[in-house]
Parts: structure tokens; C-alpha cells; sequence
């Protein structure tokens, strides 16, 4: 992936509803002919540029199962409880793996609504799924020390980012997690830089990672996908 295509799939525009109502039919379309039983990988921008699907076509994995990317840019928790079916349960996957949630702190949404929703998406997947592996993954780092675009809009993604905030809140969905008896990972080794900043060389925008970001996060994963 390009470091042009991925820039794209992340802008913010007027047309941005548009265009998460086209990829959740898009989603509801393909889910027709998918296979069941199989890897599902969910969230929002930061899931949906990850070039799963691409690595594991090119890399011999030995997997027996596929893995489906079904991230939607802009999403919050909210958000993707209103499409349980088209992003997860149409697919009835044997794992899935979660990273929802870095854009309810980027928008401000109240964190204990951030929390039950995240709870109340957790229970609708043991309740509907009761045999699927949940991994819930931690957020990424951020980066706020390098120089990646003019104007306010890269302040404004990264203004409520923090990399203490992100890390706060991925230790309260590790106890979400171990409340609703699911696995919690951190797949972020490698990532960042002494300051324990995301390195500059792996993102374009201080929150959104490049595709050798994401190759070290398949690599951490790898243990967890068999």
C-alpha cells in the first residue's frame, strides 16, 4: 500500500458518512460469499489500513484460516454497535481480534459511554459467538514531536491523543477485558522510539501507521493467529 492510498483512507471530508455507509454494504455484500469459521480482524481507520488481508496473501503463513479486514474509518464504539452484523456476526468468526475505541478519546466521548459501549459489544459477541476467541488489542502509540503536516487538522487528531491517555485507556479495556473473561494483547512492540514515542518513520501523521508499522504489529500477532 502506498504511502498516497493510505493518506486517502483516513482524510476527513464532508463526504466521510458516505462513505462509511458505502464500505458497511460493501462489508453486508461480501459477507454473502465469505466463509464462516474464519479470522476477523475489526475497528476503525487504524484496523482498516492494515494490510492484513495483502500480508497474509504474501507471506507463507501456514494459516488455515483467512483473516477479513472489517475496519470503517472515523468509527466509534457506537458505531460499530450498529453494525454488529455487517462488520462481525455475518462472518461467525472462530477469532477475532478488536481495536475500537481511539476515536471515542479523539472525539471526547465521555469515557464511561466509551466503556459500556465497549462492554455492551464484548457481551453481544460472547452472547451471539459463544465459541469465538475475542482478542482485544491495546491502542497504538502516538507521536506528537514530529513535523507531519501543516494547519489544524493534524492538531486537532492529535490534541486528545496522548500517548498517556491512549496508554490510560488501554489499560482500562485490559480490565474490561478480563471482567468479560476475554484475551487482552498488546501488540506494540517495536514501535516506538526511546521516548517511547511511535517512530517518526513508521506513521504519516503521528497517529496513523505506515505499512512497515503495521508489518511489525503482523509480526507480533503471528502467535496469536494459529
Amino acid at each position: 500500500m502506498t504511502l498516497k492510498n493510505t493518506k486517502a483512507l483516513t482524510n476527513l471530508h464532508p463526504e466521510i458518512k458516505q462513505f462509511q455507509e458505502k464500505l458497511w454494504a460493501q462489508y453486508s455484500d461480501e459477507n454473502r460469499t465469505a466463509k464462516p469459521g474464519q479470522i476477523v480482524f475489526v475497528g476503525s481507520s487504524l484496523m482498516e489500513i492494515f494490510p492484513i488481508e495483502k500480508m497474509q496473501a504474501e507471506q507463507n503463513l501456514g494459516l488455515s484460516k483467512h483473516i477479513y479486514n472489517r475496519g470503517v474509518r472515523a468509527t466509534t464504539t457506537a458505531d460499530l454497535l450498529a453494525h454488529m452484523d455487517d462488520q462481525i456476526f455475518d462472518l461467525a468468526p472462530s477469532k477475532i481480534f478488536i481495536n475500537i475505541g481511539s476515536n471515542d478519546i479523539g472525539f471526547g466521548v465521555p469515557e464511561a459511554t466509551f466503556l459500556a459501549n465497549y462492554s455492551e459489544i464484548l457481551s453481544q459477541i460472547k452472547a451471539k459467538l459463544p465459541t469465538t476467541e475475542i482478542y482485544v488489542m491495546a491502542y497504538y502509540p502516538t507521536n506528537h514531536t514530529g513535523k507531519f503536516s501543516d494547519g489544524d487538522e493534524g492538531d486537532a487528531l492529535l490534541a486528545k491523543r496522548g500517548n498517556d491517555a491512549m496508554a490510560d485507556a488501554s489499560d482500562k479495556v485490559a480490565t474490561l477485558a478480563k471482567q468479560q473473561a476475554v484475551h487482552f494483547i498488546n501488540a506494540n512492540a517495536g514501535l516506538t522510539d526511546e521516548a517511547g514515542n511511535l517512530k517518526a518513520d513508521l506513521t504519516f501523521d503521528g497517529a496513523h501507521m505506515l505499512p512497515a508499522g503495521y508489518e511489525i504489529v503482523f509480526d507480533n500477532l503471528k502467535p496469536y493467529l494459529n
